[in-house]
């Protein structure tokens, strides 16, 4: 049984890949501020469960903290230590899903491929992660999408931005990942809240669209 992704006003992912422990308080702060509601600190970031665990202590409940680039069953037992509840990874790794599952985390597998998408549906992922979308596109996740399950939670990471979020949401996917376009390592928390402030802009002015 799948834990579903939770009710967000916007499914927008904040993927901090390089912070480190000591920006995370600030970075995390204003990206809440800001309107994020989950927020992803990939494993192989500097020290990434110390900046987790900061994170889930000043994110107020409805706020979705956790690990990307979750590899292992053992790296899965540290997310849940330290308190995070969101699982995201590259690939489809079964054991790993299901370790997450016992923790009642919300897991966002890494797919490309129908094979690995139905896998992961098969597998009970929260929901399914396009990546990387740029070398799929929006018709490429739109066709691989004609044949799962009706009502799995697409997500498309890798070259999404502002920019285009309106093509991927016509190609019927529902949440976003946003890397490199929102948080590169080295930047202060005041660009950090410049770039979330223009991203969640141009998020709803897409979906207005829509």
């Amino acid at each position: 049984m799948s834990i579903p992704f939770p009710p967000m006003k916007r499914p927008l992912v904040a993927i901090l890949r390089g912070v480190k422990p000591e920006e995370t308080e600030a970075i995390v702060g204003v990206l809440i501020e800001a309107g994020m509601t989950a927020i992803e600190i990939p494993l192989n970031s500097p020290d990434p469960f110390r900046s987790i665990a900061t994170a889930v202590k000043q994110a107020p409940p409805d706020v979705l903290i956790g690990a990307g680039t979750v590899l292992a069953t053992a790296d899965v037992d540290r997310l849940n230590d330290v308190g995070g509840r969101l699982m995201v990874s590259p690939n489809v790794d079964t054991q790993v899903l299901v370790r997450a599952h016992q923790y009642a985390m919300v897991t966002l597998p890494g797919v490309f491929s129908p094979t690995e998408a139905l896998l992961a549906a098969r597998s009970g992922a929260s929901g399914l992660k396009f990546f990387p979308a740029s070398v799929l596109g929006a018709s490429g996740i739109a066709a691989i999408r004609a044949v799962l399950p009706s009502g799995v939670m697409i997500a498309a990471v890798g070259g999404v931005s502002d920019q285009n979020f309106a093509e991927y949401i016509k190609g019927g996917v529902t949440a976003f990942g946003l890397g490199s376009s929102l948080y590169k390592p080295g930047m202060s928390a005041a660009d950090v809240a410049a770039r979330a402030k223009a991203t969640i802009t141009a998020y709803d002015r897409a979906i207005q669209k829509d």
